[in-house]
């Protein structure tokens, strides 16, 4: 009686197939959760950038310190947020606005320094900043609202002709798009200002896969496009008023380029000023004197 032989499993095309499908379920596995960090990182770069952290100044941090006399105000925005500020009268019948960067508040320091020269000031945190109200940042595009504050405060005093623009930064995109929009500004000063807003998120969400999500996340909470905010077209607007625009040629944080390109759309009169070597917003501590006279 002869027994029949184990037959034996040899490789079949189902464990060359299984190899297949396993690599192919881990590939998948992995794009999902990349798609997923990515939409993560990206919601949590959108809400940092939407909800600053306020930056507090001491008690004693007022013009005061710096040997100008000053009054404690509050604007109040066309969308009702309260804002905290300090105001200087004016000594030569023009004031002043500033508008400070992102994540910063107002300078008590530059406040003076702006009153020492016989100019009426109106320094402000702006919404979402410092000690005032609002929740949210929208890095310029609802803070011409701010500017439309003080401006409408500022118009409102005795002895006030003229009214100028100061910003740093987002301040600086910030006062572009006031002015744009008030021609009752008569001259801005725009200090490290950037070009788009979209360009802005392509700098502080440098992978390009987290950069989707950024944008919808953040126009999600705010409701306004991303495409909304170009001083670059809204700078063109401001001639025949002057612009005085600065940039450190080092800067990291907006486009190196966004000086030249903010004087090339700009209208006459227009006077340009890049600094070798500077990084963002440094100008003025590079060399105080000269970057005080040019803008004074």
């Amino acid at each position: 009686m002869s027994r029949s032989r184990p037959t034996t499993a040899e490789p079949t095309q189902r464990d060359w197939r299984y190899w297949v499908k396993l690599c192919g379920f881990t590939v998948v596995c992995a794009l999902i959760g990349l798609l997923i960090g990515s939409a993560y990182l990206g919601y949590r770069g959108a809400q940092h950038y939407i909800y600053p952290p306020r930056a507090a100044l001491p008690l004693d941090e007022t013009p005061a310190r710096f040997g100008s006399d000053y009054q404690d105000i509050h604007l109040f925005t066309q969308d009702g947020i309260t804002l905290s500020a300090w105001y200087t009268p004016a000594q030569n019948g023009a004031v002043i606005l500033i508008a400070h960067g992102y994540g910063a508040a107002r300078s008590a320091a530059l406040h003076a320094r702006f009153a020492q020269q016989g100019y009426g000031v109106i320094s402000w945190d702006a919404r979402a900043h410092g000690a005032s109200g609002g929740e949210r940042s929208t890095m310029g595009y609802e803070e011409a609202l701010d500017v439309a504050a003080a401006l409408d405060y500022a118009l409102q005093q005795e002895g006030v002709q003229q009214v100028g623009a100061f910003g740093n930064s987002m301040g600086a995109a910030t006062v572009i798009r006031a002015a744009a929009q008030r021609h009752e500004i008569a001259a801005v000063v725009a200090d490290s200002a950037y070009p788009t807003l979209e360009e802005m998120i392509a700098r502080v969400a440098p992978y390009p896969v987290l950069r989707p999500f950024f944008r919808f996340f953040a126009e999600r909470e705010v409701g306004i496009s991303v495409r909304a905010m170009r001083p670059l077209d809204e700078i063109g607007q401001l001639t025949p008023r002057p612009v005085f625009i600065i940039q450190g040629a080092a800067d990291a944080t907006v486009p190196p380029d966004s000086a030249q390109r903010l004087y090339a759309a700009a209208g006459e009169p227009r006077t340009l000023w890049l600094g070798p070597g500077v990084g963002h917003g440094g100008m003025r501590a590079a060399d105080p004197d000269e970057y005080d006279q040019r803008v004074f």
